[in-house]
């Protein structure tokens, strides 16, 4: 993304889109009773506030009663449905893991397999996106989690530590490109959740050999452990790599979660908060999820960068939108053209 002299100038930035993930699969009920919705009613409930304190996006898991993860599409199907009718404007975005949560003691943390993935393009009602991983990573939680983030929580149980250490994401090509075919044939954006600067390349690859043509809404997770560490350096870098035709979303985890959310704001980038990246505002001091995008459109408003209202949050992801081929794609997506067969460099004069 380039950045002249007045990039930081906030009337001239897009409006600034919230992603609210108020479902915090990671974490048990018990963890924070007063933020962690568990029934039907109460899940719905907090996408309603979210929205109404000004998230326009929401990234969704869903709880069985018995408070453990969902692994059932019928409960995403039944979730969805209700939230067409509560929250009928917001970006509905489920969480490509599923659940990732161990289903009991001595289980591990993982990922579904690739079939019960595929599934997430079947979900009914549709949502309007879901995320998507790229290249099989590790995805080690516990790495930047501090005796402070985890105190008085289920992550001081050591063996429930060491699951979520050692968990992976699986993301093979062949598993990468099917399921962006199926979320295409039915409708449904991927959102790319993008580790590093190796993964990025990848999806510059799916573009430039036409198995994705469509917009690019990308969340760089500097969540460390395999993932990028939430190093400023880090992040500049990426964001240098990002094409200036797609939308960028910062997120990291627990205090990293706000002054990484503070420089996207700034830079005229995107947010995401909520109870799956922090349980905590200042140290010691848990935050709901309305809490924290409370504190980030007055931070917003501060800086003088416009919140996004629903419409404008749906026009800038270009919902629905596909392209018509691949020199289309880079063009939109600001990407530079595929070299042509004999041309030395693909750099043009006007």
């Amino acid at each position: 993304m380039h950045f002249l002299d007045d990039a930081l100038m906030p009337e001239l930035q897009d409006p600034l889109v919230i992603t609210a993930a108020p479902y915090g699969p990671e974490w048990e009920p018990g963890d924070f009773p007063e933020d962690i919705a568990v029934t039907m009613d109460e899940q719905v409930q907090k996408a309603v506030d979210c929205f109404e304190a000004g998230a326009t996006v929401l990234h969704i898991h869903v709880r069985e009663l018995d408070g453990k993860g969902s692994k059932r599409m019928s409960m995403f199907n039944e979730l969805l449905g209700r939230l067409r009718e509560a929250v009928p404007e917001m970006i509905l975005q489920v969480g490509g893991s599923i659940s990732f949560a161990p289903e009991g003691d001595g289980a591990e943390a993982k990922w579904l397999s690739d079939d019960a993935r595929h599934l997430l393009a079947e979900l009914d009602p549709k949502p309007d996106q879901v995320t998507i991983a790229i290249n099989t990573n590790q995805m080690n939680i516990m790495e930047l989690m501090t005796a402070d983030d985890i105190r008085g929580t289920s992550m001081e149980r050591p063996e429930l530590a060491h699951t979520y250490a050692e968990m992976t994401v699986p993301a093979g090509p062949e598993w990468v490109a099917e399921h962006l075919k199926r979320l295409r044939a039915n409708g449904i954006q991927p959102h790319f959740q993008l580790a590093n600067i190796a993964q990025l390349e990848t999806v510059e690859r799916l573009v430039r050999r036409g198995v994705y043509l469509g917009p690019l809404n990308i969340t760089w997770v500097a969540i460390g452990g395999g993932f990028d560490g939430p190093s400023p350096y880090n992040m500049m870098e990426f964001i240098r790599r990002v094409p200036d035709g797609a939308n960028l979303t910062l997120e990291s985890i627990q205090r990293n979660v706000l002054p990484i959310n503070a420089m996207a704001i700034a830079m005229g980038l995107h947010t995401r908060c909520g109870n799956e990246d922090t349980l905590w505002g200042q140290k010691g001091a848990k935050a709901t999820s309305v809490e924290q995008i409370t504190q980030l459109v007055r931070l917003a408003k501060e800086l003088g960068r416009p919140v996004a209202d629903a419409k404008e949050a749906r026009d800038q992801y270009k919902l629905d939108t596909w392209y018509d081929d691949v020199d289309d794609a880079l063009a939109r997506l600001g990407f530079p053209p595929n070299r042509k067969p004999g041309q030395l460099g693909f750099l043009m004069h006007a």
